[in-house]
């Protein structure tokens, strides 16, 4: 646990220290997607993905025991981290057009993808090329729904932090190999640093600079935790971002919207209308992920279809009741 909390110091200083910048540089001004009211420095995601990748390098470079394979699998990983949290500072001060963003962000799955190890395969029911291609997808799905959902104070905290925490202990357990391990810790600890800046109201915003790359780590550690054969854990881990962020989009297909204009159609943002408090949203986000982590444990505990298929209905009926609750008015 040094490693989380040396990480969350180092990203607390390291916030301290650019916050003036980001006031000069990247404020972030309401508009028809915001939570806030008031103009709120955004770039927070800056520390965090320095202060995960300089400790989490730090201690695999002295005290891990890789293979000259595995190294650099993981510097091509945190390469692809680098690329795209340069992409979203950009994006953050300048925005930036979809499809050069869209492009840019696949070059940096892709990279993560092609640094998993070469006997990685989800299913044997497909080609291992066409797998990848498809991985490929669901990443760059991923990214940009770990950034659609951070819409709110606290919530890419209320989110992975849990899922972090989880994947470090899944990982204690050998379910992950141990630079994931190290990874999810230091990752942890930056978030946890952040949160206070970050905690309702909001005196600082995470920014696409912090979105896009936490999302792509997340998406690794999460396809190595299913390649030691615990798909269902994966899967459930990030449930709540992923039901939101899918159903959201399929009903704004449904409605003929166009789906890269700022909006507030997601639950947690209809929660806001509906009468729930930013404290009250998170809360309840918080609390059904570490429902959704203590399912995930009982997948890898037990490591059977009928576990795991028990496991991943429950887990879509907390997810679906919360997402229900968000859409109705509250009493």
């Amino acid at each position: 646990m040094a490693i989380a909390a040396l990480a969350g110091i180092l990203c607390a200083i390291v916030i301290v220290l650019l916050r003036p910048l980001m006031v000069r540089y990247a404020l972030a001004r309401p508009n028809a997607r915001s939570s806030h009211t008031i103009p709120t420095p955004q770039g927070g995601g800056m520390a965090i993905v320095a202060s995960t990748l300089l400790m989490a390098g730090s201690v695999l470079a002295h005290g891990g025991r890789m293979s000259p394979s595995e190294a650099a699998a993981i510097a091509a990983v945190f390469g692809a981290t680098l690329l795209i949290a340069i992409l979203g500072a950009i994006d953050d001060i300048r925005p930036i057009e979809v499809i050069p963003r869209l492009l840019v962000q696949a070059v940096a799955v892709g990279i993560v993808i092609a640094a998993l190890p070469a006997q990685f395969q989800m299913t044997p029911l497909l080609p291992w090329w066409l797998e990848r291609v498809m991985l490929v997808f669901a990443g760059l799905w991923f990214v940009n729904l770990v950034n659609f959902m951070d819409g709110l104070d606290w919530m890419t905290v209320a989110e992975m932090v849990p899922v972090t925490a989880a994947l470090a202990l899944f990982g204690m357990l050998g379910a992950l190999p141990e630079a994931g391990v190290v990874v999810a810790l230091a990752l942890l600890g930056a978030l946890v640093g952040f949160a206070p800046f970050n905690r309702p109201v909001a005196r600082l915003f995470l920014g696409d600079v912090g979105s896009l790359p936490i999302g792509l780590l997340i998406g690794w550690l999460l396809a190595l935790l299913a390649n030691k054969g615990h798909l269902a854990a994966a899967l459930l881990l990030p449930l709540y971002f992923l039901l939101d962020a899918s159903v959201t989009l399929l009903r704004r297909l449904a409605r003929g919207e166009r789906l890269w204009q700022a909006h507030r159609s997601h639950f947690y943002q209809l929660a806001t209308d509906n009468g729930f408090s930013v404290p009250q949203i998170i809360a309840r986000v918080f609390a059904v992920n570490i429902v959704l982590a203590v399912l995930a444990y009982i997948c890898i505990r037990f490591n059977t279809h009928a576990v795991e298929i028990a496991a991943l209905v429950a887990g879509l009926i907390v997810v679906s009741s919360l997402l229900l609750r968000f859409s109705m008015k509250r009493s």
